[in-house]
């Protein structure tokens, strides 16, 4: 295994730390230190650190930020760096695979209540011996929020899996810093792909590095967003000339 990436000397992507090496180990060496925050780097991520002064330093003070992104490992090729990409999702579900293996507690927050409650039978279906021992949909009430991150923190998972979206579920995990253990995972839209509402992109389109264009075809509503991956491309481009 590469030795343990540290932030003080964490390659970087436009500005933005991504560690490299053996990413399951690196979860569970840091759920032996005690936790932390996973964060999945790709270029969307990275054009809105640029831009959002708080997901940045959200990202910076994570304990593990991984190469999610084609445009991130591209990047860092470029650099001369050695690294495979790590999706988020994938390594999500390995470690939801582990946690039920090893007994570990896990809890999930986010996404709708329809999408949370179909995930909550296939996960009792697909993993019986996993500990749920907590899960609520996205959809609460602000005033809600104090008592829901109260009565979570008091369970003390092992693993909690937060789908709420960028930048709102890093900023969550980050703002609950000195109170939390155990390790604490942004996952995006991954509770829809587990839930059955949504698909994953096909493999051949995932070795093409053309992901988003699936992901463009099945939500049209995100191609503002996909806007900041040209602009990632020759923002690396100017950087690296």
């Amino acid at each position: 295994m590469e030795a343990t990436v540290t932030p003080s000397v964490r390659p970087r992507v436009l500005g933005v730390g991504v560690d490299l090496g053996d990413i399951r180990a690196e979860c569970l060496a840091l759920h032996r230190r005690g936790g932390g925050q996973i964060v999945t780097l790709n270029a969307e991520m990275t054009m809105a650190a640029r831009a959002d002064q708080r997901l940045g330093q959200a990202i910076e003070a994570a304990e593990l930020v991984i190469p999610d992104g084609a445009g991130v490992v591209w990047a860092l090729r470029r650099q001369g760096r050695r690294v495979r990409r790590a999706p988020g999702i994938e390594t999500a579900r390995w470690l939801l695979d582990h946690a039920a293996a090893e007994g570990w507690s896990v809890a999930l927050v986010g996404a709708s209540p329809e999408v949370m409650e179909r995930l909550r039978l296939r996960l009792r279906r697909e993993l019986p011996a996993l500990n749920l021992v907590f899960s609520v949909d996205g959809y609460q009430q602000p005033a809600d929020w104090p008592l829901l991150e109260s009565e979570l923190l008091a369970l003390d998972p092992d693993l909690v899996l937060v789908a709420l979206g960028v930048p709102r579920q890093e900023l969550w995990i980050h703002g609950l810093a000195g109170r939390r253990r155990g390790l604490w995972m942004g996952v995006g839209g991954s509770f829809d792909v587990w839930a059955g509402i949504k698909k994953r992109a096909p493999s051949w389109m995932g070795a093409l590095q053309i992901e988003w264009l699936y992901r463009l075809i099945q939500e049209p509503s995100r191609w503002r967003r996909m806007l900041a991956l040209p602009e990632f491309f020759w923002a690396v481009l100017r950087e690296h000339r």
